[in-house]
């Protein structure tokens, strides 16, 4: 795929570094802040966590969001702008600019990721978890236009589609994960074998098929998340994480309580623009307090 396609291997290392900081940043106040160094990463993808769920779905929204953006950037040899606007009153704008080539990068995306298995549990669901992702990049496309004419009477719109800030992407899936879905499985107790994913609480089933995943854009999982608060293979714990007294001390230290450090920092202030062209700063000296959770 990568020799077929130029462009693509640069894209994808930019897509997993894109989608690993975001993930750090929406979880940086909570227990688990997304450290997915060494084994961590693959012990929590071998389980059906609320948290492997944000990760299937930010990585392949990270996916869709840089193709997207490669292509309008001129970085791919298969695909360019986005050619196709489906826009209402069409006639009454000119298309024109170059907008962020969507309908490549999601179908790029999902043959990508593969299909989901009709008889694999955990497949399907880490496959709609992986449509969520691409969902809410699609949910947050937005026109951009232009105005040409004498004295701004926008006669003619250049317009464009463009894609949300990545980081507004991670802030909508850290609310779908806040809001996850837990399902189960039916099993046949002749076979043993996992059937039909039984509906989550309070939701109706879908129709058609044994397939009961939610039809809306949410997260779903299979297994409760530990509490992270000690070592295990799929975190280092909280033990020695910096807090914000006010905050999250209270949640992320466990109830073990943390340590408090005064030290004194020394940070630009009074800050002036001189013409022409550099920044003037006072070197100021204020002493701060530092929070850790006890081990």
């Amino acid at each position: 795929m990568c020799r077929r396609d130029p462009g693509v291997a640069e894209t994808l290392v930019e897509a997993v570094s894109m989608s690993a900081l975001e993930c750090q940043y929406q979880f940086r106040f909570e227990r688990w802040n997304c450290t997915l160094e060494g084994r961590y990463r693959a012990s929590l993808l071998k389980r059906g966590f609320k948290e492997t769920a944000f990760l299937y779905a930010i990585s392949s929204a990270g996916l869709t969001h840089a193709l997207a953006k490669a292509c309008s950037a001129g970085r791919m040899e298969r695909c360019t702008c986005d050619e196709a606007p489906d826009l209402e009153n069409r006639e009454a704008w000119q298309w024109g600019g170059c907008g962020d080539n969507l309908k490549y990068s999601s179908k790029f995306v999902k043959e990508f990721l593969g299909r989901r298995s009709s008889k694999d549990l955990r497949a399907r669901v880490d496959f709609h978890n992986n449509l969520v992702g691409v969902k809410v990049i699609k949910a947050g496309v937005e026109t951009t236009c232009k105005c040409h004419g004498v004295s701004g009477s926008c006669t003619v719109r250049t317009c464009w589609r463009q894609l949300a800030p990545f980081h507004e992407v991670g802030k909508r899936l850290k609310h779908k994960y806040e809001t996850a879905l837990k399902v189960g499985s039916t099993t046949n107790e002749a076979t043993g074998e996992a059937g039909a994913i039984s509906p989550p609480r309070g939701r109706a089933a879908g129709t058609g098929g044994s397939d009961l995943l939610p039809r809306t854009p949410e997260l779903v999982h299979l297994d409760d998340s530990p509490s992270f608060c000690l070592a295990s293979r799929f975190s280092p714990g909280t033990a020695g994480r910096r807090c914000h007294r006010e905050k999250n001390c209270e949640s992320i230290c466990c109830g073990r309580g943390h340590n408090t450090q005064s030290r004194v920092v020394t940070r630009p202030c009074q800050c002036q623009v001189r013409w022409c062209c550099y920044v003037e700063c006072r070197q100021c000296t204020q002493r701060e307090e530092v929070y850790t959770c006890k081990g």
